[in-house]
């Protein structure tokens, strides 16, 4: 690992003698006499360790080591001097400095303190990695199902994984596992050892979208007083990056994003250095994007550039034969995650579950077992353990199952509205709320269509 090393020190002298001394070990190096540049440099350099100098000329050296420690994630600073005072020695050790060296600097000494440097920065690098495999199961198809059009989906997407940067678009309702088939493309890529990085672009506030996409520089604006923020995209470097609805960004984030995607380069908000990153980017949205794009709340260009290659993914009331799949695997999950012995759901159940429509997807389905599983007290769950479900035919209003017939003679609009409006109140009572809602209306749109067709209606009607 090859530390690049930031020497702060007002003395050039000393510092170019460093800078050359470090620069034969094979160490990156950068050197900064003036000690009111140093914020801007550590920005600009990035270094991995920061050589301080404690007595500067115009700064206190503690000041700047309290300000790096605060702000810079921790960079690992060495604070060197010319005066051997132990006191002072203690102080900058407890302010978090990684060691402290006495002027002349002794060579052997100042290597095996770059080594310690470099040893406990790999660790760090080498545990994070760690974590992020723990965090981050290892998927099977079986985790998908096992009926064909999920098989079909899946076998596309291990010929499109084998690609290492190709922009993959992953569409459909909310709850098919968007996320999941996105995690599975990166697992099965020649990336699969990196970072895997998400971020769902529905829910970041408007104002701090470029912030968190490409990182801030410390006082870029109001609130970015503490430190300099690592955007999305420097974080999925060298890895994968999935933007989750991706339909929610807005148009003037959309021609941002469209210039990272073409040039692989951005600036931090507020920063001054270019920065490029080799990141494989995959987008996911629940909306029709096209659709979207004609009605003019996305760009055409950004979509083509997303949509190098689409995966659709069914809704799970077009694969139901994955759903017996399903539960066993969260079964296993719960039965682990709550210590509880079921072996396994009743057929019936089963059945039942099948039946259901399920607008939620897998993830619906998922809390359904989940609930379950909390409460059941037997070894087995079965079709009373679901009782919360009600039955899809009491549950679901379908346009489909409604037919208007019109008669030869012909029928005027505003008779049909009538009708249909009479016969709701009918049903609920005279109750205008819940007519509304059985008609899909808001509550002042139907009161409006009342009065436009003169209904007169009080909760009288039986």
């Amino acid at each position: 690992m090859i530390l690049k090393i930031l020497i702060i020190d007002d003395d050039y002298l000393v510092a170019f003698s460093l800078q050359k001394v470090l620069n034969k070990l094979g160490f990156e190096t950068e050197i900064c006499t003036d000690a009111g540049k140093s914020f801007e440099m550590i920005a600009t350099v990035q270094p991995d360790v920061i050589l301080l100098d404690i007595y500067l000329t115009t700064h206190d050296g503690l000041d700047i080591l309290k300000e790096i420690q605060s702000s810079y994630f921790q960079i690992p600073v060495i604070m060197i001097t010319g005066y051997s005072d132990v006191n002072i020695a203690v102080k900058a050790m407890k302010l978090g400095a990684f060691d402290f060296l006495l002027k002349p600097i002794d060579l052997e000494q100042l290597q095996m303190t770059l080594k310690k440097c470099a040893d406990n920065l790999f660790l760090k690098y080498e545990n994070q990695k760690l974590l992020e495999v723990l965090s981050s199961d290892v998927l099977t198809p079986e985790f998908f199902g096992k009926g064909k059009s999920i098989s079909k989906v899946l076998n596309m997407v291990e010929k499109l994984s084998k690609s290492d940067s190709t922009t993959i678009l992953v569409q459909g309702e909310s709850g098919t596992g968007k996320e999941m088939i996105a995690k599975y493309i990166h697992q099965n890529s020649p990336r699969r050892d990196k970072v895997f990085v998400t971020i769902n672009c529905g829910t970041i506030p408007r104002e701090l979208a470029e912030s968190e996409l490409f990182g801030h520089e410390k006082g870029a604006f109001t609130g970015a007083a503490q430190k300099t923020k690592l955007g999305k995209f420097e974080l999925a470097d060298g890895g994968t990056l999935l933007l989750d609805e991706i339909g929610e960004l807005s148009l003037d984030m959309q021609v941002k994003l469209l210039r990272v995607l073409q040039e692989r380069r951005f600036y931090r908000l507020g920063g001054e250095r270019e920065i490029s990153v080799d990141v494989r980017v995959l987008a996911a949205s629940n909306k029709d994007l096209e659709a979207e794009a004609r009605k003019g709340n996305f760009r055409e260009d950004l979509l083509y550039r997303l949509d190098v290659a689409k995966v659709i993914i069914p809704p799970l009331r077009e694969r139901k034969e994955d759903i017996a799949n399903l539960v066993h695997l969260f079964i296993e999950e719960f039965s682990q995650r709550f210590s509880k012995q079921i072996k396994g759901v009743d057929p019936e159940a089963i059945e039942f579950l099948s039946n259901q429509y399920w607008r939620g997807n897998v993830r619906e389905l998922r809390n359904a077992v989940e609930r379950a599983m909390l409460m059941v007290e037997s070894e087995e769950l079965k079709v009373q353990n679901f009782g919360f479900l009600k039955k899809e035919d009491d549950k679901k209003v379908s346009d489909e199952s409604f037919v208007l017939k019109v008669p030869k003679t012909g029928i005027k609009i505003d008779a049909v509205l009538r009708s249909l409006i009479l016969q709701t109140l009918e049903i609920t009572k005279g109750n205008q709320v819940k007519a509304a809602k059985v008609l899909g209306l808001s509550r002042s749109k139907l009161r409006y269509r009342m009065e436009q067709l003169g209904i007169e209606v009080t909760k009288s009607i039986q």
